[in-house]
């Protein structure tokens, strides 16, 4: 993380909280960076949860519940209402979970994101958050690497595997509906063939040290493994909620309720 990147965005976040009046109790990278698979030249992606004065909730006209920033060519920076994030949740998408176990942080009440993590791994809906991550690959499988001539751009097929990855990581663990966003422990949380994992790691390589991987063909190992695996989870395609929705409703008002009143600006 360059340096002079991280003080423009924590610059970036002082200015957002004082013009839009909001306390922002966590902002982390959620991109490449954070994956796990970055490229010398990729930006920077920088995503927030914010809370606004307690009186500003109480109205029949809520105000818009996303902050964005105007995009530069090395810098992306936008946030979520907390009240948003934690609707989402219940609902099983994925992206708030993964920005709890972003690597990167460039700034955080630890208390209010530990409870929250805590508070996606009671009320995370593991049936959801899967169906999210199936329909994510597919999405992505469908848009990239669906090419008759075989050529695609080869950084996508880590857009897709990325989801992939996650997908197994569950499947392999039943009870739990939080998995890894960085992409090296979700590989070191599943099991794969052997030349799946070089073909993934040449790849992951390559995006390192390359600004462009440019096209080529999909690796054998990687394309039916990709197929295979989309295969073997159909069942997530229209999975049904497992947890009890109501309970988590009142578990996700109580914090809510709970950090609005802690740190939301007078």
């Amino acid at each position: 993380m360059e340096g002079g990147a991280v003080a423009e965005i924590q610059d970036i976040l002082d200015r957002l909280a004082a013009d839009n009046g909001v306390a922002i109790p966590l902002a982390i990278e959620s991109g490449s960076r954070a994956w796990g698979f970055p490229s010398p030249d990729s930006d920077y992606d920088c995503r927030f949860v914010y809370l606004r004065p307690a009186t500003e909730t109480f109205t029949l006209f809520p105000r818009r519940d996303v902050i964005e920033h105007p995009l530069s060519s090395l810098i992306d920076v936008g946030g979520w209402e907390l009240s948003k994030a934690l609707r989402l949740l219940i609902r099983g998408n994925a992206v708030i979970i993964e920005w709890l176990t972003s690597p990167f942080a460039y700034r955080e009440h630890p208390e209010f994101r530990a409870g929250f993590l805590d508070l996606a791994e009671d009320v995370a809906d593991r049936s959801l958050v899967a169906r999210h991550y199936f329909h994510l690959a597919e999405g992505q499988s469908v848009r990239f690497l669906d090419n008759p001539d075989g050529e695609v751009a080869l950084k996508k097929l880590l857009y897709v595997l990325r989801p992939l990855m996650a997908l197994r990581w569950l499947s392999a663990r039943p009870d739990a509906a939080v998995a890894p966003m960085n992409f090296g422990l979700l590989l070191d949380g599943v099991d794969l063939s052997a030349d799946v994992r070089q073909d993934i790691s040449d790849l992951l390589e390559r995006k390192r040290t390359t600004r462009e991987l440019g096209t080529g063909k999909i690796p054998g190992s990687i394309h039916e493994f990709i197929s295979g695996t989309l295969r073997d989870m159909e069942d997530f395609r229209e999975a049904p909620a497992e947890k009890d929705t109501e309970a988590g409703e009142r578990a996700a008002d109580d914090f809510w309720r709970n950090w609005t009143e802690r740190l939301s600006p007078a």
